[in-house]
């Protein structure tokens, strides 16, 4: 073999190799009912942008009736993989199942999180190390501009009773916020692993604005979330129970093994949801 051919070969392992280490290229994850909506939504008050996505019921064309809504935070993570920045929660797979085995259909609106402003748009309270809290802007824009878009555009049932709010980590922080602090608007919570440890606020808001009686409260951790999850989530069981929120109306669930990833939000999300949903509130 001249040295042509060895130089030829060496390259072509290399160029091999090269193409094995590659990652595969990603595409779209996300089911027929998914529309990313055609045109970007203001934020007055923080002067920004926001996308938000739309998932409506499989049923949705086919009939005339209206549907409860979920609003949930960091939307890119919620459907497709190709925007996900961990793995998406397969929050349509899901319900497209729940739709199929048990009927239970609602609309989800998944509002894009701000990238470098995340951890100040989904929190009320102000955190030495990220900086200033913009939660309350955040969540009037979810309640001013987003939810009254939906319900004029789109079949849904208005009210409270029919109306969630649902998110993991400072999701799960904001969505807690969001049903003591806009009662008229969310009636259910869907708060997975929630970053109670952002601001000690939390607890002190809490007793200050208990949410209503029939509030539904979904509280999900994982055991290997960190003692500080624990802890804290622990100490919010405790403070919503001394309060007097109805046992019936909330639950906390600790995960064995769960770890602080969408693996363990799009696990848990079908039992939350049909927690949430299937039972109607009472007090």
């Amino acid at each position: 073999m001249n040295n042509k051919s060895i130089i030829q070969g060496v390259w072509l392992t290399f160029a091999l190799l090269l193409s094995g280490c590659s990652e595969p290229v990603k595409t779209s994850t996300a089911t027929d009912n998914v529309q990313v909506l055609p045109y970007q939504f203001v934020m007055t008050e923080l002067d920004r942008q926001r996308t938000i996505r739309l998932y409506l019921p499989p049923s949705y064309q086919q009939s005339t009736k209206s549907y409860p809504v979920i609003y949930m935070h960091d939307g890119q993570n919620l459907f497709d993989d190709l925007t996900a920045y961990a793995g998406e929660w397969e929050v349509d797979e899901s319900l497209n199942q729940l739709a199929k085995k048990h009927g239970l259909e609602v609309i989800v609106v998944g509002i894009d999180n701000g990238g470098d402003f995340r951890m100040n748009e989904l929190s009320p309270w102000e955190n030495k190390r990220f900086g200033e809290a913009q939660g309350k802007q955040y969540m009037d824009f979810v309640v001013d501009v987003v939810k009254p878009y939906i319900d004029t555009n789109f079949r849904t049932k208005a009210d409270r009773l029919h109306t969630a709010i649902m998110g993991s980590s400072m999701g799960g922080l904001i969505s807690h916020y969001a049903v003591h602090a806009y009662p008229e608007v969310f009636s259910k919570a869907g708060i997975f692993s929630p970053s109670y440890w952002y601001s000690q606020e939390v607890f002190s808001f809490s007793k200050l604005k208990k949410a209503p009686l029939d509030a539904r409260l979904y509280v999900m951790y994982g055991d290997k979330e960190g003692d500080g999850m624990i802890a804290d989530t622990d100490k919010m069981q405790r403070q919503l129970k001394q309060q007097g929120h109805p046992r019936q109306n909330i639950l906390f669930k600790r995960v064995p093994n769960g770890e602080h990833n969408e693996q363990l939000w799009r696990t848990e999300f079908s039992e939350a949801i049909q927690w949430l949903f299937q039972q109607e509130p009472a007090f």
